[in-house]
């Protein structure tokens, strides 16, 4: 019994020996390693710290800078002592995008800043629009964002009736391009004779219209016109008073003014003429134009009845004249001599 004592006691006491030894080893051995490294403002653990388990005692571990930012200054290592990790050092700062590559007819407004996660505004030249997206991101790689600016057009210019415009392209005007229109021959244009394709994609204003019947001459005003159809006219009457009149040398004018010559009166005529036909202007006549008309249509009947009347005279002279041949006498105008009373009653 009492050896059996002994060697019980011998075993426990190895037994308690051997427990208090472990659990010696396991609380250094934790008090040794480090725990998990905590990142830092805009930092993180390097791939191959993210892949061990424990951080014994000296153990390195690297920092790497969030994306988006990159390093600016500070060691990017830390290392485990005394199962704790000394002070982080690493600094970083965001990446800074800079100014958008530029783009034909194209600007950026900035003023928001182009460092990383800011955003810009993208707005094209007059007369262009924009597609695409009209923001650009900073990303840890650049701007994010693509734009294009297309010069804005306008639709095929109208055409217009008894008239033509100068756009003979297959394409559309674009913004500036300016359309002429013309009228044709005998048309009066009214409106503007160009239209230019805008900033908005429209004409600045409607197209002309050709209104008809009146030739386009630039250098003569209506007033004019009138004035030259009038002096014509008066010129004209003053001719045919010459012809009714039976060839006079002096005409009088309808205007009120002094006698005219002949050749006053057909140079008067001639040099006042118009080159026109007078139906191009019919706003110059009136009643009284209209009854010389009517006057001078009468002409050929006045022409005729004189006519008729001169033949009439001659006939009925001719006629008396057979007639004291007949007789055997004529009226000569001479005195009768007194020799010859005698033979006067045979």
């Amino acid at each position: 019994m009492e050896l059996l004592f002994l060697l019980g006691s011998s075993t426990h006491s190895k037994l308690t020996s051997l427990l208090f030894f472990c659990c010696c080893c396991f609380v250094w051995r934790s008090e040794a390693d480090c725990p998990m490294p905590q990142r830092g403002e805009n930092t993180v653990l390097s791939d191959q710290a993210l892949l061990m388990n424990t951080f014994p005692e000296g153990s390195n571990v690297t920092l790497v800078c969030s994306n988006g930012f990159e390093k600016e200054s500070g060691s990017d290592g830390i290392s485990c002592q005394a199962g704790n990790w000394t002070r982080i050092e690493l600094l970083c700062k965001k990446i800074n995008c800079g100014v958008p590559k530029s783009q034909l007819n194209m600007k950026f407004n900035t003023s928001a800043g182009t460092l990383f996660g800011d955003v810009v505004k993208v707005t094209c030249d007059k007369g262009y629009q924009i597609s695409g997206s009209s923001y650009k991101q900073c990303y840890s790689w650049g701007w994010m964002g693509k734009a294009k600016c297309h010069i804005k057009t306008c639709k095929k210019p109208a055409e217009v009736t008894n008239g033509k415009n100068s756009w003979d392209s297959k394409v559309l005007p674009t913004y500036g391009q300016v359309i002429l229109y013309n009228c044709d021959e005998g048309y009066t244009l009214t409106g503007n004779d160009t239209i230019q394709c805008s900033e908005t994609g429209e004409y600045d204003s409607l197209p002309p219209e050709c209104k008809g019947g009146f030739p386009r001459f630039a250098d003569v005003s209506p007033s004019t016109s009138q004035s030259t159809t009038s002096q014509s006219t008066t010129a004209a009457a003053a001719q045919r008073d010459k012809i009714i009149t039976g060839g006079a040398e002096v005409t009088t004018r309808r205007d009120g003014g002094h006698a005219l010559t002949t050749e006053e009166a057909v140079g008067t005529a001639a040099s006042n003429v118009t080159p026109w036909p007078t139906s191009f202007f019919p706003e110059t006549y009136d009643a009284a134009t209209d009854a010389k008309k009517k006057d001078i249509d009468y002409l050929p009947v006045i022409i005729s009845v004189v006519f008729i009347s001169l033949v009439v005279c001659t006939g009925a002279l001719c006629l008396h004249l057979c007639l004291l041949r007949r007789k055997g006498s004529y009226d000569t105008r001479e005195d009768v001599k007194p020799e010859f009373l005698l033979f006067q009653n045979v």
